[in-house]
Order: C-alpha cells, then sequence, then structure tokens
C-alpha cells in the first residue's frame, strides 16, 4: 500500500558530508510526521530527526547542529542532510512517515528498507 525508497548512503571520510533521500510513494491520502532513524553496528536503533508536516524539526542531540532535515510536500519526500560527519555516525539509517489513507483513517507508520552510511576515520 505504501512504500517507503531511501537513498544516498555511501562511503565517506570523517568530516565529510552525504545526504539522504526518502520517496513515499502508493496509496497516500495525507502524510504527518516524516523522520529517520539510524542503528550502528551493536547498538540499539535510535531517533536522529523528525520533521512535521509543517516542517517543524526535532534532532537528537548528538546530531544537532551537523543534520539538517527537510522535506518536499509535493514530492513525498523527506531529506537528510548529514555534514561534519563522525565515525559514530556509522549506521544504517531508516525513514519513517506517517500516512492516512483516506480523509477519515488513522495514520500509519511505515518505515523503509535502510541505507548505509559509513564514516571512516
Amino acid at each position: 500500500q505504501v512504500q517507503l525508497v531511501e537513498s544516498g548512503g555511501g562511503l565517506v571520510q570523517a568530516g565529510g558530508s552525504l545526504r539522504v533521500s526518502c520517496v513515499v510513494s502508493g496509496s497516500i491520502f495525507r502524510i504527518s510526521d516524516m523522520g529517520w532513524y539510524r542503528q550502528g553496528p551493536g547498538k540499539q536503533r535510535e531517533l536522529v530527526a523528525i520533521i512535521t508536516s509543517g516542517s517543524s524539526t526535532t534532532y537528537a542531540d548528538s546530531v544537532k547542529g551537523r543534520f539538517t532535515i527537510s522535506r518536499d510536500n509535493a514530492k513525498n519526500t523527506a531529506y537528510l542532510q548529514m555534514n561534519s560527519l563522525k565515525p559514530n555516525d556509522t549506521a544504517v539509517y531508516y525513514c519513517y512517515a506517517d500516512v492516512a489513507h483516506t480523509y477519515n483513517t488513522v495514520y500509519g507508520r511505515y518505515w523503509g528498507q535502510g541505507t548505509q552510511v559509513t564514516v571512516s576515520s
């Protein structure tokens, strides 16, 4: 019904930048919050950033000032610009979207398949 496809991950040196994207498609009436989580090797999944439909944002303390989340509502796409990357940012990054299928249905959370970001020292 709803698919999320992430792209833009890869290998980068410490101090470098990457931008990951997340495109939502399928049975969509409205998208509320979108966001990114990450899971590093041997670590629990953690919240990275959230953006509401009105473009209010929230960040994990560990990425504040370095990462920027944004969205293009016309394209049903969210972005995560990651600057000043550190080896500790190495993780699989997962995006999610809270989607309503019709005007009177509750929002359901959908997840992407994840994209690997590796930061070398």
